[in-house]
């Protein structure tokens, strides 16, 4: 069983095992984060806790029962009632239906926890995965995603307007 947790200082080896453990399978559909972002963790992950504190972004891990992360859940840009959604499991429970149960509960989170009431998320055009996991959570699409939006990747914008 996982649970779907709010990040914490706790979380940072568990999340730093995870990005280095899935790195590659990540770069194969999204933008790989750069050798930069591993050596420069412990200051990103302290601004990432200082972003969640001052309300501008949220950041979930989902976390197996041994404490391991299976999957970042974020929400940026958190403004007006309205966020991005970025999201990455682990390629050990890929395909299963975890990003799905996990955006799903987001979304209510989302609601219940922050107040908002729209979410967007982009997808490249070859992330196939990516645009079934936001379908079957109710997200729709409204339009193109530039390379700029997507590290260098055209595709599409989602947007699930989300229920009180």
């Amino acid at each position: 069983m996982s649970e779907l947790k709010r990040l914490h200082a706790d979380h940072a080896s568990a999340v730093l095992a995870f990005e280095v453990a899935n790195r590659s399978y990540f770069a194969a559909s999204i933008s790989d984060r750069g050798d930069e972002f591993f050596d420069q963790f412990p200051d990103r992950y302290k601004a990432a806790l200082a972003e969640q504190k001052d309300g501008i972004c949220a950041f979930y891990v989902l976390v197996a029962e041994d404490g391991s992360v299976l999957g970042r859940f974020n929400l940026y840009d958190m403004e007006d009632g309205t966020a991005r959604l970025g999201y990455r499991v682990a390629e050990r429970v890929a395909g299963r239906g975890v990003a799905t149960a996990a955006v799903r509960k987001l979304c209510r989170v989302a609601t219940a926890r922050h107040g908002l009431r729209t979410l967007r998320a982009a997808t490249s055009h070859d992330n196939a995965a990516s645009q079934r996991v936001l379908a079957k959570a109710g997200f729709l699409p409204v339009g193109p995603a530039t390379p700029a939006d997507l590290g260098g990747r055209s595709g599409t914008w989602h947007q699930r307007d989300l229920l009180p």
